[in-house]
């Protein structure tokens, strides 16, 4: 195989790769309490679906900042997305 060959390859497998990762990273954990999150990093966001949001609606759990005892939480409702 030329050069040219294997570079276009590589780029290509390399997209897919990003393209995985970055689905993944998008979907959001669902768990059914707040006190199932036991470690929480800063930006995630952990769905809670603990009937406490109106209908068609989820809490939303995120590690807002950082502070000297860990990450400090914050939450919100949010519109619940149905996943196919």
């Amino acid at each position: 195989m030329t050069h040219s060959r294997l570079f276009s390859i590589r780029a290509v497998l390399l997209a897919a790769v990003g393209v995985t990762a970055f689905s993944m990273a998008a979907q959001a954990q669902v768990v059914s309490r707040e006190s199932d999150i036991v470690s929480l990093r800063l930006g995630q966001r952990i769905q809670v679906d603990d009937g406490s949001c109106p209908t068609g609606q989820i809490k939303e759990v995120t590690g807002t900042t950082l502070t000297p005892d860990g990450v400090a939480r914050s939450s919100k409702c949010v519109p619940r997305v149905v996943r196919k």
